[in-house]
């Protein structure tokens, strides 16, 4: 018998298909479950056949793989019994069954075209657990499953017309694959998360109480249902309306809703079976099917797998925005759920009932605490609003542990003037901030400035600066000084050398606190390292003129660590350091000795001389920088090690030329490059270099010939400044370009001796800059034996043509002050005292004195000592009284007993032996010695050799015949015991000795000054009252005469008398020769 197929029926097969027999079959809602077919159906599998494959290419819709229609494929299932009618309904249910979900889905389709909706297929179709299902999950127990089980995921089937080629060639890209299955993977397992989620959704929203109020997602799906009503029955307008007003929710889906679980029906059905009772969850059976609707299309074979990836994407930036919707619903459904689950209460009695919790919301505080903040900014609202009730209550010396919450509220808060407020709070948040707590403050500025950007720090940190700088407390200026520097690289660059310069320069002058000018300095160094506008530089060149001349050492010491080199680097930058900044120092230096005709300004020339120190690092690296092997330098390779001592030590990292430079490494191959073209290939073409020898060095030697010699100060600055100079510079070039200029000049073979221009030049502070700071830089043997054979070609050559030896006495003070050349400075001198010429030996007792000082006791013992009797040994009497000034330092510094008797038979030997009695210029050098030393000596060579002697010679000037020598001895006698009277003296020395040596002194005032006179008699008197006081009080006292004066009147008379006089022995000379 021929198959009939049931779906082409006539319009008479369909009315009699609805009879009511068969009604209860079509119309069978989905939670009637699916009856199965009876045991001889046609249409039941057999129990061990395998589940039908599912073809999900672009052209292949139908199990068989034919693609024919769902009419088709149940004509064919109805070939075996033509006279027996199925239902749809049990089509549908067969084909769910056996999972042939896009059969199926298009059985579903066509009924919708027909304009007969199965209520099986629409539930199962509408509900989305049925495709999203995870693949471990096992079914419910009741749930009624066709015999493949529950729905997994199915994976594409490739046919032939649907391979991509290109993707299995032998050079194609396999990473894509492997990201498309990442890809996949990564969709799958959002859609298995979000599944879950909805789950528990449902789950919670099947536990509900008819008395509780609606839940948001009972509310979409009421919301659903009733723009659908609306729109069913024309009321278009009130949909639209009603969709305006929930445009959180998309109207034209289901699953916009959230929940796991079918569309319900509309609402007219759920009106009319209102009163008849829900079937149970118990008689329904949930079909699912776990087809991946992205796989529907079947059009991903045809895309590019760029696109795929793209697609992929996509698809999970979507779903992961759905689940943490559903989470956050989640988590208010929860909340939900816990607040149902408590008592019923009325709404009085509750709120009655809780009125016994002692709380307080009707305070500022109470409402802050009763609303919690739900986003950042309600957070940043809330800081911004209780931060400045806060702060005031916090201990002064935790505040700082507030820095974070005002800084992070102040960047993050939206309202302008509270974060002005909160801005306003941090640089007041204390007192009298110390380093730490300004440190902290400077910290969180600076993090504000990265975290803002410029606009708002110019608009906001700026003004707090700007409003405390002339705060009371100089902690508070401090922090402000320290601001400026620390926010310069964050500010706009118009802003840092106009508004923030400025400020600096204002607090420079006139800020009275040390450490808040120095701070200003720091800060202006770190905004020359950021100006980038060449115009400043003339007032840069000022501050820096400015802050050198500060009273305060430690702004001078913030000027030479930071400024200078922060200035140094901007200017060599403009190429303005050996062109501009160093000329106009030099210029100046010059100005000083033109303008200095009564003396010169030391304090000015220590000034610029010191600025001019601190250029030579920033000067070198410019030479090095611009010198021709530049682009020869590697820094791969064995680069040697700089040495320690190849550079003074610098006064700051910022004058260190490694870093002035970038590296170490760099500036070890550049100086290995820099001693081979001095050494081997010269410097043409090196015009930084030349600028140096040629221009600079010229200039400096022309301007130390030109200042004072006998201002140890000059001396001292030049030289230190030459010694760095040739230390960094280094000795190859010390010893070919600077040395060769100096030896030209000073000119010191034996021929030129009586040369008015060598000596003329001999005299001059070249002599002992030449020595102390060019010949001193390096400390190897040759270099010793030059200093020391130039030191004695000076002392010769001066001594023998009677020049001033002003500039020999120069040399050895600067480098007697340093311990290390005292062997080599009395080599020098043992070289005069066996030298054939006496004036040479004069010379060289005589800067024995200058030595003597700091040098140890061993030293002066074993080789001072001896070469100064030698001296004394011999039959010049100009060499012997020479000596007698180093002798007296002998006894002012040292406390060997041995020795100072040696010196002590020295002395006496001069003051004893008939052969000098008549020696008026050893008795002037003894006395002058004695006035000298005599405070400072030990008291018992005070006591039993100066003050006997000096008796002794003030008699015998009594009786001197020759007015001219008793003046100038009674001057001696004069100042020597004007120093002597300041001294504790014995009572016995002070009867035996002292008294009458004053009386002596006196009767020669007598007749020479009366004015001298007159002190003398004060001193003489005082003393005798002393004396007296002393005997009955404490015979065995010792007294001074400057402790001695009893009456304040006498006092003030002595003192008077004195301040009228001079001890100054010219002067003394020309008193008396008016009185002559």
């Amino acid at each position: 018998m021929a198959s009939v197929n049931p779906f082409n029926l006539s319009d008479s097969e369909e009315e009699a298909e609805r009879r009511p027999n068969e009604t209860v079959d079509t119309e069978r809602s989905p939670s009637d479950g699916a009856p199965g077919p009876p045991p001889g159906n046609p249409f039941s599998p057999p129990a061990d056949a395998e589940p039908p494959s599912l073809l999900l290419s672009s052209n292949r819709t139908s199990p068989s793989g034919e693609g024919i229609s769902a009419s088709a494929a149940a004509t064919s299932a109805m070939a075996g019994s033509a006279e027996t009618r199925v239902s749809v309904d049990v089509i549908a249910a067969q084909l769910l069954r056996d999972q042939y979900i896009l059969t199926a889905l298009e059985f579903h389709t066509e009924l919708l075209e027909a304009g007969r909706e199965l209520p099986r297929l629409r539930d199962y179709f509408s509900n989305p657990g049925n495709f999203e299902r995870q693949s471990g999950t096992p079914p419910a127990k009741d749930q009624v499953l066709g015999p493949g089980g529950p729905l997994n995921r199915a994976g594409s089937i490739s046919t032939l017309d649907s391979l991509d080629f290109a993707r299995y060639s032998d050079d194609g890209n396999r990473e894509t694959d492997e990201r498309v299955a990442v890809l996949e993977f990564e969709l799958r397992k959002a859609k298995e998360t979000i599944q879950a989620l909805r789950a528990n959704l449902t789950q919670a929203l099947s536990n509900f109480s008819f008395v509780e109020p609606i839940r948001p997602l009972e509310k979409r799906a009421l919301n659903f249902l009733v723009n659908e009503y609306l729109l069913k029955n024309e009321y278009k307008l009130s949909s639209i309306t009603f969709s305006d007003e929930n445009d959180d929710q998309d109207f034209e889906l289901w699953d916009d809703v959230g929940l796991n679980i079918p569309k319900p029906p509309d609402l007219l059905q759920l009106y009319r079976s209102c009163g008849t009772p829900l079937p149970s969850p118990r008689d329904t059976a949930d079909v699912s099917v776990g087809v991946d609707f992205v796989d529907l299309p079947g059009n991903f074979c045809n895309l590019s797998q760029t696109e795929v990836v793209q697609e992929l994407e996509y698809q999970i930036s979507l779903l992961n925005n759905e689940k943490q919707n559903l989470a956050e619903q989640i988590k208010k459904l929860q909340w939900c759920v816990l607040e149902c689950m408590s008592v019923l209460l009325s709404p009085a009695f509750q709120q009655a009932l809780l009125s016994f919790c002692r709380m307080c919301s009707d305070s500022r505080l109470g409402a802050e605490v009763s609303r919690i903040a739900d986003s950042e900014e309600s957070v940043m609202l809330m800081l911004g609003r209780c931060l400045p009730h806060i702060v005031p209550n916090v201990l002064l010396a935790k505040r700082e542990e507030l820095i974070p919450l005002i800084l992070c509220t102040a960047c993050l808060h939206p309202e302008p003037k509270e974060r002005d407020q909160l801005l306003h709070i941090l640089f007041n948040l204390i007192k009298r901030p110390d380093d730490e707590q300004r440190q902290m403050i400077l910290t969180g500025c600076v993090a504000f400035a990265r975290h803002v950007g410029p606009t708002r720090v110019e608009a906001e940190l700026l003004p707090q600066c700007w409003e405390q700088i002339n705060h009371k407390y100089p902690e508070r200026r401090l922090l402000v000084a320290e601001s400026c520097g620390a926010l310069a690289p964050y500010l706009p660059k118009e802003i840092r050398s106009s508004l923030v310069l400025s400020m600096l320069q204002q607090m420079l002058a006139e800020d009275k606190a040390d450490m808040v000018r120095e701070a200003v300095v720091k800060s202006l160094g770190i905004i020359m390292g950021y100006i980038d506008d060449p115009d400043k530089y003339s007032q840069g060149f000022e501050l820096m003129l400015l802050s050198l001349g500060d009273p305060s050492e430690r702004v001078v010491n913030a000027v030479h660590q930071v400024f200078i080199p922060a200035f140094a680097a901007w200017t060599t930058e403009l190429g303005t350091l050996h062109t501009s900044l160093i000329p106009s120092l030099l210029a100046r230096i010059e100005k000083l000795h033109t303008q200095g005709e009564h003396g010169l300004d030391e304090h000015k020339l220590h000034v610029f001389l010191s600025a001019l120190q601190s250029l030579i690092p920033p000067l070198f690296a410019v030479v090095l920088q611009n010198a021709p092997f530049t682009s020869r330098v590697k820094l791969h390779g064995d680069i040697p090690a700089i040495e320690v001592t190849r550079f003074p030590r610098p006064a700051s990292p910022l004058q260190d030329v490694a870093t002035i430079i970038g590296s170490r490494e760099m500036l070890s191959a550049l100086l290995q490059l820099y001693d081979h073209q001095l050494e081997h290939e010269g410097t043409t073409g090196w015009e930084s270099l030349l600028w140096v020898v040629n221009q600079l060095l010229p200039q400096l030697i022309e301007i130390v010939g030109r200042i004072n010699v006998t201002s140890s100060t000059c001396v001292h600055e030049f030289s230190r400044f030459f010694w760095r100079f040739c230390r960094t510079f280094g000795k190859i070039f010390t010893n070919t370009k600077v040395k060769p200029q100096f030896q030209e000049i000073l000119r010191l073979s034996e021929e030129n001796v009586d040369a008015s221009a060598g000596n003329g030049i001999l005299t001059k502070a070249t002599v002992p800059i030449y020595a102390t700071g060019v010949l001193t830089c390096y400390n190897q043997e040759e270099d010793r034996k030059l200093l020391v054979g130039f030191l004695e070609d000076v002392m010769t050559t001066l001594s023998l043509s009677h020049a001033p030896l002003d500039s020999l006495k120069a040399s050895f003070v600067e480098l007697g002050a340093n311990p290390v050349y005292h062997e080599l400075l009395l080599t020098v001198l043992w070289y005069g005292v066996v030298h054939t010429s006496a004036l040479v030996r004069c010379t060289a007792a005589r800067m024995f004195e200058l030595i003597l000082r700091g040098m140890s006791e061993a030293l002066v013992d074993r080789r001072a000592a001896p070469a100064l009797i030698t001296l004394c040994s011999g039959p010049e009497f100009s060499v012997r009284i020479s000596t007698i000034p180093a002798f007296g330092t002998i006894m002012e510094t040292v406390t060997q007993k041995e020795l100072l008797e040696r010196v002590k038979m020295q002395l006496a030997s001069f003051l004893e032996d008939p052969q000098y009695q008549d020696q008026h210029s050893l008795h002037m050098e003894i006395i002058r010695t004695f006035g000298r030393v005599g405070p400072n000596a030990e008291p018992r060579f005070r006591d039993e050799f100066v003050l006997p002697h000096l008796h002794k010679l003030a008699l015998a000037n009594n009786s001197q015949s020759v007015e001219n020598k008793r003046i100038d001895i009674a001057t001696q006698l004069f100042e020597a015991y004007s120093a002597l009277s300041c001294c504790f003296i014995s009572e016995e020395v002070m009867v035996n000795h002292f008294l009458p040596g004053l009386r002596c002194l006196r009767a020669d005032m007598e007749q020479l000054s009366p004015e001298h006179e007159v002190i003398l008699s004060s001193m003489i008197k005082e003393c005798e009252i002393k004396v007296e006081n002393r005997a009955m009080s404490d015979p065995q006292g010792s007294m001074s005469i400057a402790s001695s004066l009893v009456g304040e009147d006498a006092k003030t008379k002595f003192l008077s008398k004195m301040g009228q006089l001079t001890t100054s022995g010219a002067m003394l000379a020309n008193v008396f020769q008016r009185k002559k």
